[in-house]
């Protein structure tokens, strides 16, 4: 049964349901969902993500993790579980870059793939990566694990959660449900399907004007206890666009709230259309995921965007050792314009990188830090490093038409 199927029997069956129904169905649904039935990223699918542009995106968070491993002591294991991992292609770049930093920290790597099911198409691991790193796969719902001392890692995860819609409807906040009506699917209001809607935007001092709309994720409370149960010690790293409260509710910004969907490259904003066959996002909110997961004693240690935090890591000065390198003029400029994209304001760059902790006090991340006596620890290590070159898993952006950072 499709997705779309299975979407009118229960609307058939048990009235309108709730647009967070709907996504959750649409994207997820185990018989014709969109991530379940799609390879959804690169040329052949509706959307890019940083790993695809360059993989110097995944070197310099190798890089962090790097220093994150030294601030807690050098365990080994170190155990990064990648959330929403997809093909893997993050995973590998990660994985080759970790070879080039001291031997200790890549021996002691322990990198797990997570996803809700397992990916069609997942990259190999780089050549010899198994004489330093443990690297492995596995299917599940939220994340089953207990005492990792590590990082849980994310990108564009946040983005593909299940929302409720709600608007102001004559001075009340209403939901905005999915029902039938002469056999098309189509939109309604009503009463709020869970008090938590309304409490989410007053613990914010948040106001709506008439006829504002904006989208919900009420699943970040169960995701930072999961993390809780999950992590004994070490960070949460995790990108993903999306901006605070204040910004994101915004009347003036986001009077039409922030969801839209994607296919064959295309913006479309028609979500009740194309069901399965397209992709559904919702920007994040960083404030309640900072508020969430405060309350389970994990603090925030760095909030800053993509081209920032890919900047303080050494990115200008990989993209001025590319400019040194004797490559053929094509390579050159499309490594150059991959490593563009990925800190392009109005685009990647914009991206938002937050950094949580565990039980590591207030540690100071180069990432997140604009310090000189950082950037030359960091300039030391990055210089050390070969300068990542795109590959075949990789996008040229020269070479197809992907609008320059596009999301």
């Amino acid at each position: 049964m499709s997705a779309e199927a299975e979407i009118r029997r229960r609307i058939g069956q048990c009235g309108a349901i709730t647009f967070a129904e709907f996504m959750e169905l649409a994207l997820y649904w185990p018989e014709g969902g969109y991530y379940v039935t799609r390879d959804s990223i690169g040329a052949s699918g509706d959307f890019y993500t940083s790993p695809r542009v360059h993989p110097v995106f995944g070197a310099l968070i190798a890089l962090q993790l790097f220093q994150m491993w030294r601030l807690l002591d050098e365990p080994d294991p170190f155990t990064v579980v990648e959330l929403g991992a997809g093909n893997g292609l993050l995973c590998r770049d990660i994985i080759a870059a970790a070879g080039e930093l001291p031997p200790p920290f890549s021996r002691s790597l322990n990198y797990v793939c997570l996803d809700r099911r397992n990916s069609k198409g997942v990259e190999s691991a780089p050549d010899g990566s198994a004489a330093f790193a443990s690297v492995s796969r596995l299917a599940a719902a939220g994340i089953p694990f207990r005492s990792i001392v590590g990082c849980l890692i994310s990108n564009e995860y946040f983005d593909a959660f299940p929302v409720h819609q709600v608007t102001m409807v004559e001075g009340r906040l209403s939901e905005i449900y999915v029902y039938q009506s002469d056999g098309e699917l189509v939109a309604k209001t009503g009463e709020l399907s869970d008090p938590a809607l309304e409490a989410r935007f007053k613990e914010m001092d948040v106001v709506f004007k008439e006829g504002q709309t904006a989208e919900v994720n009420l699943a970040l409370e169960g995701w930072a206890q999961e993390v809780d149960q999950a992590l004994e010690s070490g960070f949460i790293l995790t990108i993903d666009y999306g901006d605070p409260a204040s910004q994101l509710y915004s009347a003036e910004k986001r009077f039409r709230g922030t969801l839209t969907t994607f296919q064959n490259h295309v913006q479309i904003d028609s979500p009740l259309r194309h069901v399965g066959h397209q992709d559904i996002t919702a920007q994040v909110d960083f404030t309640t995921l900072v508020d969430a997961g405060r309350r389970y004693g994990i603090e925030t240690l760095g909030f800053t965007s993509q081209a920032q935090f890919l900047g303080q890591l050494g990115l200008p000065g990989i993209r001025q050792r590319l400019r040194r390198m004797n490559l053929p003029q094509n390579a050159a400029e499309a490594n150059r314009a991959g490593m563009l994209d990925l800190a392009r304001p109005g685009g990647l760059g914009d991206f938002k990188v937050l950094a949580q902790g565990k039980g590591v006090g207030q540690a100071d991340l180069w990432g997140f830090n604009q310090s000189a006596t950082v950037d030359e620890r960091v300039s030391d290590l990055v210089e050390e490093m070969p300068v990542p070159l795109l590959t075949d898993q990789h996008l040229s952006l020269l070479q197809g038409r992907y609008p320059s950072g596009a999301f």
